[in-house]
């Protein structure tokens, strides 16, 4: 595993041992962002990572926080309730010297703690099939992290359903082997 693409492209991750984090692949990680940088959607919303405040929930090796840091955002929090990954997690921020630009916090982000300025990206990779991304996309509106101009972009098995809470829309949907990547827009007031 390693960054795709900016200023650390190629730069390895390291993933802590055993099952229990599962990264976001390579493939799907640049087609995610190849997506959000290029696609409609994010045109018509004033979406950009340059200068973007984003959030990585349930981050795990923080693969996609740190992307995001390497393609140009320039804030990246990362919330974890795994010690281990919390531990490789820390590595791989360090191996990126983005210490500065960056916040690990040790929470379940289906419990996140309030926040009083939402993020502009978040991503949400879950363990699969364990009914967690509507809580949890259900408990960061709550607590201030996502706002009407927040893009939330949510990783799940290919063949999982999502009933979605209703001030959110989807905006597109791809699949990559196992995986799918929905991109969602959240509705009401900024």
């Amino acid at each position: 595993m390693r960054i795709v693409a900016g200023k650390h492209r190629g730069r390895p991750l390291a993933a802590p041992p055993g099952r229990d984090i599962r990264p976001t692949s390579d493939r799907a990680r640049e087609g995610l962002f190849n997506i959000m940088e290029h696609a409609r959607f994010a045109a018509d919303r004033g979406i950009s990572l340059k200068g973007a405040k984003v959030l990585d929930a349930f981050a795990g090796t923080g693969a996609l926080g740190l992307e995001a840091l390497s393609r140009g955002a320039r804030h990246a929090t990362f919330i974890e309730n795994n010690r281990e990954a919390r531990r490789t997690l820390s590595q791989n921020v360090a191996s990126c010297d983005e210490a500065d630009n960056t916040e690990i916090v040790d929470a379940d982000a289906t419990t996140p703690p309030p926040t009083n300025r939402a993020v502009d990206i978040a991503f949400l990779d879950p363990p699969y099939k364990a009914g967690l991304v509507e809580p949890a996309i259900a408990a960061l509106k709550r607590r201030g992290w996502l706002d009407a101009r927040t893009l939330v972009i949510v990783e799940t098995g290919a063949k999982e359903k999502l009933t979605l809470p209703d001030f959110v829309e989807e905006l597109d949907r791809r699949k990559y082997g196992a995986a799918q990547v929905i991109f969602l827009g959240c509705r009401g007031p900024a």
